[in-house]
């Protein structure tokens, strides 16, 4: 596994759970061509690329191309890198058949062909075999603040994502990431405090 700085933006969950295993860095979805009507994914994705750059690494098809091709419209290019993989015919376990044009998603390739596309994207590594500092906080401090496991965790956790600008729709896995990326610990605790304070 290999730390980078960047947050990397990839089309859908299988590509997330994939990289997950691989690169220690918040992992964020566009929904595949969701994000071309989502206003809040495109801010939250802003936001982040100010905060610590960002690096695309989407399917090596055409509809890959496409997202790719809008996210650097929506990014500044100094807050951007871009990782390929190479296009590999082939089919995804999970699926039945192969996509329309018979390619590997990220989701099919090896975990040795994202490492190189990463590090050939040039990405800050950080460290390689480690777990970046990605920003503190853990699944346990969702908890400890009442944004899980709690009878009014769900409505917390939609004021909050209210509060940061970030599409209510998000998974707590998917906040989780959002929130490393952009608050320390600290400053999303003043953050839940000043909700709880102000119902």
């Amino acid at each position: 596994m290999i730390s980078v700085k960047e947050a990397i933006i990839v089309e859908g969950r299988y590509d997330r759970i994939k990289l997950r295993q691989i690169v220690d860095t918040p992992i964020i979805e566009t929904g595949g061509f969701r994000i071309f009507k989502d206003k809040e994914k495109q801010s939250l994705i802003r936001k982040i690329a100010e905060t610590r750059g960002i690096l695309i690494l989407t399917d090596s098809d055409s509809g890959g191309f496409v997202i790719r091709n809008f996210l650097k419209g929506i990014v500044p290019e100094s807050s951007l890198k871009h990782a390929y993989i190479p296009q590999l015919k082939g089919k995804e376990k999970r699926k039945a058949e192969a996509s329309k044009e018979g390619l590997l998603g990220v989701e099919g390739v090896s975990a040795e062909v994202i490492l190189k596309a990463v590090r050939s994207s040039g990405a800050t590594v950080l460290n390689e075999n480690s777990t970046a500092d990605t920003g503190g906080i853990e699944k346990i401090h969702l908890y400890e603040l009442g944004l899980t496991g709690r009878e009014n965790s769900a409505a917390l956790r939609e004021n909050l994502l209210k509060k940061l600008g970030m599409p209510t729709y998000l998974t707590t896995n998917a906040m989780l990431s959002a929130v490393n990326c952009l608050y320390s610990l600290e400053e999303l605790k003043e953050i839940v405090n000043d909700i709880n304070n102000n119902k």
